[in-house]
């Protein structure tokens, strides 16, 4: 009990209040080119961040217009296979393709010519 009597009898000490703008020791460290530095690597983050997908939209576009080239050049083929199609059961053309594999018409003579050079 005696030391908690002399405890309670002596005053309690405040530390000495700062002025201000006085450093208690001089820092190395220059704390705003620390803060500018770190915002600026935290700002190319950010952009790097956003390069991949950048990247990514410029592929994609590059495709689809690859892609909508080619999807019309098979459209205007289809175009002309249709045609050819919807041409074939003409008489002319059926006539013509039989000719081209070499066969004849129903009534006609056959020849057969020998020692022709093409």
């Amino acid at each position: 009990m005696a030391s908690s009597a002399r405890a309670a009898a002596r005053p309690k000490r405040r530390p000495a209040a700062r002025r201000p703008g006085a450093r208690s020791s001089a820092s190395r460290i220059k704390w705003d080119r620390v803060g500018r530095i770190a915002l600026v690597l935290v700002l190319f983050a950010v952009a790097y961040s956003y390069l991949n997908p950048a990247i990514d939209l410029f592929k994609t576009h590059q495709a689809t217009s690859a892609a909508k080239v080619e999807f019309h050049e098979l459209l205007r083929e289809n175009k002309q296979l249709h045609r050819a199609v919807q041409s074939a059961d003409e008489p002319a053309v059926v006539e013509r393709t039989a000719r081209r594999q070499g066969l004849i018409a129903e009534g006609e003579r056959p020849f057969v010519l020998h020692g022709l050079q093409n």
